[in-house]
């Protein structure tokens, strides 16, 4: 399994951001599909996650409202919309693959089996 994660920027405060996820070589159809981000200084947190089978979705309190997760099939792609962005938003953000997983997603990352590479975005004026 291979993943890509890019759309990361510089952006200002109260702007908007969309990252994609390209996802390729699962052999089945049961997996979630994550972001993470990481802040420097600071633990990985799981801010969305969404389900390949029933399409549920999960996102973490402090992004509830701001952002949405979406999924395009077609192109194996998922998307983190990113509205309303705050300066505490910046960190390194991270696509992972929770393999095997049916059903609702959860945002815990010790679940995830593969991770992308990050891209970063930074909430400066």
């Amino acid at each position: 399994v291979q993943l890509q994660a890019s759309g990361g920027g510089l952006v200002q405060p109260g702007g908007s951001l969309r990252l994609s996820c390209a996802a390729s070589g699962f052999t089945s159809d049961y997996y979630a599909i994550g972001w993470f981000r990481q802040a420097p200084g600071k633990e990985r947190e799981g801010v969305s996650c969404i389900s390949n089978t029933d399409g549920s979705t999960n996102y973490a309190d402090s992004v509830k409202g701001r952002f949405t997760i979406s999924r395009d099939n077609a192109k194996n792609t998922v998307y983190l919309q990113m509205n309303s962005l705050k300066p505490e938003d910046t960190a390194d953000y991270y696509c992972a693959t929770d393999v095997g997983r049916a059903g609702p997603c959860t945002n815990s990352g010790r679940y995830y089996d593969y991770w992308g590479q990050g891209t970063q975005v930074t909430v400066s004026s």
